[in-house]
């Protein structure tokens, strides 16, 4: 059997449009048959090399029709190749159809991410945390409104995925779904992940993101100021609900622990440590990773006022938590109530602890990291750049008093002279 194959990309000259520009062919030939196809891509006739199947010239154009040639190509000659390791025979039609995705079934966007959730779901506890699973859920969700929204269908193939597709899936999760930018970009990388699956398994022939980059921008997390902190602490709270979520806050202050693990906080969470004092040994839900946290007196206090509590006696819980949206709700109460202008979070009291509690006193990044349970420093470094904002914005306004008392002080020896 002769597996000879020839590929010859050309242009048809005397169908060029209005513009003189004319479609691109490829022929494959197999055995002296032939079968050929347009790649969907026109060049200006006069810019065609017919010797090289090329365009010609360095222009943007150029290059990327191109590259996308160079593309058709190698995705050709791997078909081709598959074709002879699996011993099987072929024509110039079947490597065709094989390329344009005639010879199976077209795979489903939503059916394929579905397929790559339930294989997420079977990993929880060995490869991913639950929130990892819930966040592919979520992602599959948007998308699914989004293509019923858009494309009045249940369900769409994974080849009609273009780039406009995925920018105007982002338009409607800016829009449609109040998305912020960095939450669309998640949503829309955690998709991209499902196409990265259909290109490499040869279901896509191109990857439409090859020309859309997830750009995230910076977010300067809030923190508490020490003095913000004491208001909170020192403000005698006379409501039983506000009085509890103004405890569990502060405790989340001074030991960096998240809403979710807070919750599930248990008291063989507390251990012995190398010290001889009180530490809190857990595992943060959201990356799995281990948050070793000596218990600093203010967190004892905490711990000490809630453990003869009805909820922590008849179980195996710490502290009496309440739904993080009924705690989020209470929290602007207590701000108001404190006249704290920032918007108060359960979440911001983890940034206060990596921030005002341990780098502003000296606690060395490391350590912070490790307590915050970061499988990298980077995550950590980023609130010590917000520290390095604030040293700048206090010596701005030290530097503008003392050019002011400098100025006065020239004013003054001008007169006296």
């Amino acid at each position: 059997m002769n597996n000879s194959i020839s590929l010859l990309f050309y242009i048809k000259r005397v169908k060029a449009d209005s513009n003189g520009k004319a479609n691109i062919y490829l022929r494959i030939t197999v055995n002296g048959k032939r079968s050929e196809f347009s790649i969907q891509r026109k060049v200006p006739v006069d810019k065609w090399n017919p010797s090289a199947n090329r365009v010609r010239g360095f222009s943007k154009e150029a290059q990327e029709i191109n590259q996308y040639i160079d593309l058709i190509s190698n995705k050709i000659n791997k078909i081709h190749q598959q074709f002879i390791e699996q011993n099987k025979s072929f024509s110039a039609i079947q490597i065709r159809d094989t390329y344009l995705g005639k010879n199976e079934k077209n795979k489903m966007v939503l059916k394929l991410f579905q397929e790559h959730n339930d294989q997420v779901d079977k990993l929880v506890g060995k490869e991913f945390v639950p929130l990892t699973a819930l966040r592919y859920k979520t992602a599959r969700t948007r998308l699914e409104q989004y293509i019923k929204k858009e494309y009045k269908v249940d369900d769409i193939p994974i080849k009609d995925v273009d780039h406009k597709f995925i920018t105007g899936y982002e338009y409607f999760l800016k829009t449609e779904r109040n998305c912020a930018h960095n939450t669309a970009v998640k949503y829309i990388t955690n998709f991209k992940k499902i196409v990265r699956i259909a290109y490499a398994n040869d279901w896509i022939s191109k990857d439409p993101f090859f020309n859309w980059k997830a750009r995230l921008k910076t977010v300067d997390r809030e923190f508490l100021m020490e003095n913000e902190i004491q208001k909170i602490i020192k403000k005698d709270i006379t409501i039983s609900r506000l009085g509890l979520v103004k405890d569990i806050f502060i405790f989340s202050c001074y030991t960096g622990l998240s809403y979710v693990d807070v919750k599930k906080l248990k008291k063989d969470h507390i251990v012995i440590g190398i010290d001889g004092a009180r530490w809190i040994k857990t595992k943060r839900t959201k990356t799995d990773t281990r948050s070793n946290i000596p218990i600093l007196p203010m967190a004892q206090i905490i711990l000490d006022k809630y453990s003869e509590h009805p909820d922590i006696l008849n179980s195996d819980s710490l502290l009496p938590i309440l739904s993080n949206q009924r705690m989020n709700s209470y929290l602007k109460e207590i701000a108001d109530l404190c006249g704290i202008t920032k918007n108060l979070t359960f979440h911001l009291a983890r940034h206060t602890f990596a921030t005002t509690v341990t780098l502003t006193n000296g606690v060395p990044i490391e350590s912070v990291s490790k307590m915050l349970g970061h499988k990298s420093l980077k995550t950590t470094q980023h609130y010590a750049k917000i520290l390095d904002r604030k040293v700048s914005d206090d010596m701005s306004i030290l530097k503008e008093k003392l050019n002011s008392l400098e100025n006065k002080s020239t004013t003054g020896d001008k007169k006296s002279g």
